[in-house]
């Protein structure tokens, strides 16, 4: 699947339910095996949630549902990661069952808590079983950008391979895959989920907390200001968002 919602794949209600529908077509399809998700924009793999729009609409439970049957489902879900991976687009990506990355233009980051919210889509219980409490602190108490070889190391992401190389290994693993059995595939997975995937019940009431964060006073104070420096649209800000959330 290719992920293409100019101009920076921002990750919006529209997007979000066209991933719902998508995951009920992968449940619905038995011979399937694999799944991988990239970006036709080499900038941004998923920038974030539309926070810059004049109306938000946020706090349906579909993309959290989404999310969840993704990560059960008997499908295995790869991310293939070139460009900006933010916010939503990060816990998009966290929802997938493994996640490859170009060494050289890959780029990760929690920026909420910097625009005065706080990760709603799953971050906040994804990121601590894979990175570990302290490491999950620093990423979303900092607000900061993360290459991918930094987030290899921490365990946000499986590989960080030379973006030269990273389509052909992303598609040798793919064919390796795909030439075991689809039972003995789906069986494993299911196992492996009984440790390290977050409670259903702890996923939902973080994103209705973070549909709350959007009314706060101090919330609405900081969105001004990014809205004006270009946040949302292609440019200087969203390209080096980590750094420019910490000027503010």
């Amino acid at each position: 699947m290719t992920l293409n919602h100019p101009p920076i794949n921002t990750v919006d209600d529209l997007m979000y339910d066209q991933i719902y529908d998508l995951v009920e077509e992968i449940e619905e399809e038995p011979s399937l095996k694999v799944v991988t998700f990239e970006s036709a924009n080499p900038d941004f793999f998923l920038s974030h949630y539309g926070i810059a729009e004049s109306s938000i609409r946020f706090g349906k439970p579909r993309w959290i549902e989404a999310a969840i049957r993704l990560a059960q489902s008997s499908v295995l879900s790869i991310a293939v990661i070139r460009g900006r991976v933010r916010a939503g687009g990060d816990e998009f990506a966290l929802a997938c069952d493994i996640r490859f990355a170009s060494r050289e233009r890959a780029i990760f980051g929690q920026p909420e808590v910097g625009f005065g919210l706080i990760p709603g889509g799953g971050a906040l219980q994804r990121l601590p079983l894979l990175v570990g409490r302290a490491r999950a602190r620093e990423i979303v108490l900092g607000g900061d950008g993360f290459d991918a070889e930094t987030a290899e190391r921490y365990g946000w992401i499986n590989r960080a391979v030379p973006d030269s190389d990273l389509d052909g290994f992303a598609a040798n693993f793919v064919r390796r895959v795909l030439s075991f059995d689809k039972q003995a595939l789906s069986t494993a997975k299911t196992i492996i989920n009984h440790i390290g995937l977050p409670k259903e019940a702890e996923l939902r009431s973080t994103q209705s907390t973070f549909g709350g964060t959007l009314a706060w006073p101090a919330a609405l104070q900081r969105l001004a200001k990014p809205r004006e420096l270009g946040l949302g649209v292609p440019g200087e800000f969203e390209l080096d968002l980590g750094r420019k959330v910490g000027e503010l």
